[in-house]
């Protein structure tokens, strides 16, 4: 009989329309070999870049409601846990003791955090919820996927090249994780991945050219198949590969996309949702083009 397959439990934002959070994470995770059961941190009808949104916000009532359904059931084995956009502080606390649950069940449980609260110099998340990542959840984690502007507010520490991105995963990895992938910074003319994994005792990075668009759902979606790669590749040079082709190779797509014919009532926001399913064929293969380099 063979192993069952790895099943992750993602606690992020849902969107009806559009391709963020869960949304981003659900199809590729699946279409790479994984279960996924996903609870929705805030449940919208498309993202906030629109004129109009509209939802609802889950408490940390309604996820410990969830999760007991599921214990009762018999049900919360998982092989990782992957949490994204969280709006409120108790929330998130929340988190923390439902990854200690999680990992009570099963102790190889892998937690991927990428702690979502802004970019481009702008927190979009109340400020408490700093504290409570840098010094509750950070330690927790197993694989964390910051951001440049994220990881320069979790480390107190500006970045402006690569040797202090360097230093700040470093601060990241005494806080507890062992592996720390920067998603993107904005040094130089690319944008720059920078992977850190102790494991393996290797840093490496790798340079993504820029597209002229600003995405949203990126981030979730780059944590997600971080996740993914991690697991089916074993080393975190041709994880970041893997994950870095795959997305770059999705916003390239959106982009021209967007170039196309769109009705008259189309929104900046809907032209450059993520080309998910148009992208099946790069998420199952994804091209080589791109290759990361030992620092």
């Amino acid at each position: 009989m063979s192993d069952p397959l790895p099943k992750v439990l993602s606690v992020q934002s849902h969107v009806v329309f559009g391709y963020v959070g869960n949304k981003s994470a659900t199809f590729p995770l699946q279409l790479l070999g994984f279960e996924v059961d996903a609870i929705n941190s805030v449940q919208l009808s498309n993202h906030t870049k629109y004129k109009f949104v509209q939802g609802q916000v889950l408490d940390e009532d309604d996820l410990g409601k969830l999760m007991d359904g599921l214990r009762q059931n018999d049900l919360d084995h998982y092989s990782h846990l992957l949490t994204g956009y969280v709006g409120s502080a108790s929330f998130l606390k929340k988190i923390g003791q439902l990854v200690h649950d999680l990992k009570k069940k099963n102790p190889d449980l892998i937690y991927v955090c990428d702690p979502v609260m802004g970019d481009n110099g702008k927190m979009y998340v109340p400020k408490e919820l700093l504290e409570i990542y840098r010094d509750e959840i950070i330690p927790l984690a197993d694989i964390l996927t910051p951001n440049q502007f994220e990881l320069e507010l979790l480390t107190g520490k500006k970045v402006n090249n690569i040797s202090e991105v360097q230093n700040a995963i470093e601060i990241l990895h005494g806080k507890g994780p062992k592996t720390v992938v920067v998603s993107s910074t904005e040094i130089g003319d690319d944008l720059i991945t920078v992977a850190s994994a102790l494991k393996e005792g290797i840093m490496i990075k790798l340079e993504i050219p820029r597209l002229p668009v600003a995405f949203t759902g990126s981030g979730d979606l780059f944590a997600a198949l971080l996740l993914a790669h991690s697991h089916l590749q074993g080393n975190i040079k041709l994880a970041i590969e893997k994950t870095v082709n795959t997305l770059y190779h999705i916003l390239k797509r959106t982009y021209e996309f967007s170039l196309g014919n769109h009705p008259d009532s189309a929104q900046p926001s809907q032209k450059i949702e993520l080309r998910l399913i148009e992208s099946k064929k790069i998420i199952e293969n994804p091209p080589s083009e791109l290759v990361a380099e030992i620092l």
